[in-house]
């Protein structure tokens, strides 16, 4: 699958783009260089651009970095109106994973938070053995089977997320973090701040630079 590279729109970062398997154009910022590498998936009231500052951190720790927008948010608008456009794909994170493997990734390495968590649970389920080296899911929705969450998987949410009716997201994704299969670690933070919200509260600094061995930042460098 070609990909073509807009160069020379910022300093920052290279801008990308890609096509998923059922016919969506995935837009993405590709920081840093390396072969081993992150794609870095966005909630729902966010976009690509919200992942810079952790984006840039790893990139600091030697990382290629693919922050993407999600179908149907930011610049990831072009495909067929019969594929669901307002919740994201795993269809999504594959194309990114597969994106990044074509162009010289060694490992790949994929953080979700709240329905982009969701993407990443359902693309670590349909990817091929290799394809997705670990996974983090932030304040997922922990909808799908557990027994399909292969590889190391690192679950966190804040103990006092409230999701539908207003019940905590710990329960349900305490539940499905129980029967997947190892190796898996859980973090609970303190607070009640949801998915990306959390970099916002004094949680963000455990998430980025955590005192032993919780936080995303360890995990994808471990």
């Amino acid at each position: 699958m070609a990909a073509v590279v807009l160069t020379g729109l910022t300093c920052a970062q290279d801008h990308v783009f890609f096509p998923t398997l059922d016919g969506w154009t995935i837009h993405a910022d590709l920081y840093g260089t390396g072969d081993r590498c992150v794609v870095l998936a966005h909630g729902g009231r966010f976009e690509k651009g919200s992942w810079e500052k952790q984006a840039r951190g790893l990139v600091k720790a030697g990382f290629r970095v693919l922050a993407i927008d999600l179908r149907g948010f930011g610049l990831s608008k072009e495909g067929p109106q019969s594929a669901r456009s307002d919740f994201g794909s795993p269809l999504d994170v594959l194309a990114a994973v597969r994106y990044l493997h074509e162009n010289g990734a060694k490992t790949v390495s994929v953080v979700g938070a709240s329905m982009g968590g969701d993407a990443a649970e359902g693309a670590l389920g349909e990817a091929k053995p290799g394809e997705i080296d670990r996974v983090v899911l932030l304040a997922h929705g922990a909808y799908g089977p557990p027994e399909k969450l292969k590889g190391r998987k690192l679950f966190i949410v804040s103990r006092d997320d409230l999701g539908t009716g207003d019940k905590p997201r710990l329960a349900k994704i305490r539940a499905q973090y129980k029967k997947a299969p190892d190796p898996k670690e859980l973090v609970i933070l303190e607070g009640s701040a949801h998915a990306q919200f959390i970099f916002q509260t004094d949680q963000g600094e455990r998430l980025i630079h955590p005192p032993l061995s919780t936080g995303f930042f360890f995990f994808v460098l471990s």
